[in-house]
């Protein structure tokens, strides 16, 4: 199987090509940039080494239509213009921005401030949410990777939500990122003097999330309302936790929340359920595919407490990017992703 990624010089994109080069199916993985012709990948990431292959190359429609599949590692407004052509040659993409996670290109616009991609194929693209989605995935052309606060947020919501368990405007959710959310380019925000030692909450009511997470939740119960969805950046290189609220229509007991969550996610190799009361820590899915989950009620409030912990560059972006990859090629989900996290 040969393979492009287009953006493999963002943390995201750098992810995808560790993973892909030790891929047991994959037996080419090429990298491309809109701006790095002829350069050696190792110029932007040193620990890559010089491995044949890394070599950047121009974007060019007629290189990239013989990949048997391209992974869109890119900002917002790339893979809009460049994955239609793409697909209408027979060529599965992967798209890692947020160019295809909305049905509704007005939406698209409202959030993102710029125009959406055409309307056929934001119809077409696939939302790869694995766990929930895996037959519509299995036949994609075009897959829509979810973004990364969406997996956390919406793996630990689901079974609530779709078993109809919780009030429909209840629910909010507080979610925490490591910097590496914020993508390699250098910025204020970023900057180590201002992140090191400080908690800060960012994009109050306006993050490009919101409406992904709503559009999906209305997907499984029409009768959802707007959530409350807040954003911090956190000292941390890695690691995104989203700590869920919301309120019970009817007391739940301990072990049918679990029992609930561990049916879900039966035959899910990916995500973990702990067990009631325990709950997960970002370290320990570091640098790995695993969504771990606890959960908890309060029978004071009658409130659900649901805890969410990926790695944002791994189960929230490269990682399940690949987990989708291996569905659409008809392989077992988990191939080249069967390592445990990394510890401490």
């Amino acid at each position: 199987m040969n393979v492009a990624i287009i953006g493999a010089t963002g943390y995201s994109g750098a992810e995808l090509f560790r993973l892909l080069y030790g891929h047991p199916r994959v037996s080419c993985c090429d990298v491309f940039s809109s701006s790095q012709d002829g350069i050696h990948l190792s110029e932007s990431f040193p620990h890559i080494g010089d491995i044949d292959g890394a070599v950047l190359h121009k974007l060019d429609i007629e290189a990239l239509s013989r990949y048997d599949a391209v992974f869109f590692a890119t900002p917002p407004g790339v893979s809009g213009e460049w994955a239609p052509a793409l697909v209408d040659r027979g060529v599965k993409v992967i798209d890692l921005s947020g160019d295809f996670r909305l049905k509704d290109g007005a939406v698209y616009e409202r959030w993102y401030g710029r125009p959406a991609a055409p309307t056929e194929y934001l119809a077409r693209a696939v939302y790869g949410l694995t766990e929930w989605n895996r037959e519509a995935i299995r036949g994609a052309t075009l897959l829509s990777n979810p973004g990364c606060y969406p997996t956390a947020t919406l793996l630990g919501l689901a079974p609530l939500v779709k078993e109809g368990l919780v009030e429909e405007g209840s629910i909010i959710v507080d979610a925490k990122s490591g910097v590496s959310g914020a993508g390699r380019k250098a910025g204020l925000g970023t900057h180590f003097s201002e992140v090191n030692e400080n908690v800060k909450i960012y994009k109050v009511n306006v993050h490009q999330h919101i409406p992904e997470i709503e559009q999906t939740l209305q997907t499984w119960n029409e009768a959802m309302e707007p959530i409350t969805f807040s954003t911090h950046l956190i000292p941390m290189t890695r690691g995104i936790m989203a700590t869920i609220y919301a309120k019970a229509k009817q007391p739940l007991s301990p072990n049918d929340l679990v029992d609930l969550y561990k049916t879900s996610y039966e035959g899910s190799p990916f995500v973990r359920i702990r067990q009631f009361g325990q709950f997960p820590a970002t370290k320990e899915v570091y640098g790995s595919n695993y969504c771990d989950i606890g959960l908890a009620y309060d029978e004071r409030t009658g409130r659900v407490t649901v805890v969410s912990v990926i790695d944002n560059l791994m189960k929230g972006a490269a990682g399940q990017a690949v987990q989708n990859f291996n569905l659409m090629m008809g392989w077992d989900e988990a191939e080249g992703l069967r390592f445990l996290p990394i510890y401490p």
